[in-house]
């Protein structure tokens, strides 16, 4: 607090405890509150409801960083479009990332991660999104929630928290979370490949190192989708990106475009051919049991049986009593 209104903060909120402890003469305005968190939220929410940008919250164990950057790849097409940058997806992340939407904004897509629960229903009430999207639900961050249902609990905190006008967006063909979200009686937009889906996956093709080519089926009509991302868990990431777009009537040209530009994030599954043949792929950010699973299993189409493939993987963290078997899991 010193060292902000030293450096000329014209106003500082600060747990009121600390009121005690300005500096003599100071300028700055001093708000004093319970809790610095709950504050920054509480401004962040404030803020964010001053804008009339439909703002897209997206969440799940696995793929939800990948389809935020889908969602934005589509979006940013339309217009100016907000979205929280790295790991800023968390109580103090998210609300920072508010404060940087402004009336040209058209969009906004904001990731929301959690480690225990209340998290995304705190986030929730933060952001007040217009559409909520859960991706799937997995074994992730179980030292939290202690199990795979604490974790859809977790999750469906998004559709506890939104308000009547939000639509959600969830992974029909997950079944954990759709008995999860069973309670909430609004319809949700759904994903998938079961014809049970709103938004549906067809003709799915894989072209190994160099992605997918699917239709996606949706009221009826259907339009081809270019993906040049391997890995078959991207496809469900772009159908949901896909989802939150045609939700928004975003055109189908758009989407074709955002889908077939987006090149991958750094860190999530880049594959990287060697001079030798060989095949590298870095997946060096953090996972969990059920996104290296997928991630592994994905390798089987990438390179030729004659050839080496390097895999590079991130740390599982916070699995609690299953660090060792998922350990073990994933070697074996």
């Amino acid at each position: 607090m010193k060292e902000a209104i030293q450096k000329g903060a014209a106003a500082v909120v600060v747990n009121k405890d600390w009121t005690a402890d300005l500096p003599p003469n100071t300028r700055a305005s001093v708000i004093g509150v319970k809790d610095t968190l709950k504050a920054l939220g509480d401004l962040a929410r404030r803020w964010r409801r001053r804008f009339d940008a439909p703002v897209a919250a997206i969440t799940g164990s696995g793929g939800k960083t990948t389809t935020k950057e889908m969602t934005y790849a589509i979006l940013s097409l339309g217009g100016l479009t907000l979205k929280n940058e790295g790991n800023f997806n968390n109580l103090i992340g998210l609300p920072l990332s508010l404060f940087l939407l402004d009336k040209g904004h058209r969009y906004a897509v904001l990731e929301m991660g959690m480690n225990r629960p209340g998290e995304i229903g705190r986030l929730t009430e933060i952001a007040d999104p217009d559409i909520g999207l859960i991706t799937n639900v997995g074994r992730a961050h179980l030292e939290g929630v202690g199990s795979i249902e604490g974790v859809a609990k977790a999750k469906v905190e998004l559709l506890e928290k939104m308000a009547p006008r939000g639509l959600a967006i969830l992974n029909g063909d997950d079944r954990i979370l759709m008995q999860a979200a069973a309670a909430f009686r609004k319809k949700p937009v759904t994903f998938g490949q079961g014809l049970q889906n709103t938004v549906r996956a067809e003709n799915i093709r894989n072209l190994g190192r160099v992605g997918f080519s699917f239709n996606i089926h949706w009221k009826g009509k259907s339009f081809s989708v270019r993906l040049r991302v391997p890995g078959f868990y991207n496809v469900y990431n772009a159908l949901a990106a896909a989802s939150v777009a045609l939700s928004l009537d975003v055109s189908k040209d758009r989407i074709q475009e955002g889908l077939s530009g987006f090149e991958g994030i750094k860190g999530r599954f880049k594959v990287v051919p060697l001079p030798d043949g060989s095949i590298l792929i870095d997946d060096t950010y953090n996972s969990n049991p059920s996104s290296l699973r997928l991630s592994l299993e994905s390798i089987k189409t990438l390179a030729p049986k004659d050839r080496k493939v390097i895999v590079g993987l991130g740390e599982m963290l916070e699995l609690g009593e299953e660090t060792e078997a998922a350990h073990v899991e994933a070697g074996e």
